[in-house]
């Protein structure tokens, strides 16, 4: 890349926009997967919390599970 000043600008930009965004995107999968694990202790099955998080119930243990 040339030393032009905008395209630096603008590459950086670029950079630390991913960077936040597979910051946030890490912290949402954790929370998805702590209010999930909550439900499951609190009784809810598989099933139920899919319908709640509009997801199939195997994704829901793909999730439980870290995958």
């Amino acid at each position: 890349m040339p030393d032009d000043p905008q395209r630096k600008a603008v590459s950086e930009a670029v950079r630390a926009a991913q960077k936040e965004f597979l910051r946030q995107t890490s912290s949402s999968h954790a929370q998805r997967r702590k209010a999930f694990e909550k439900a499951q202790k609190a009784g809810l099955t598989l099933r139920e919390i899919g319908e709640l998080a509009d997801l199939h119930h195997t994704t829901v243990g793909e999730i439980l599970r870290g995958r």
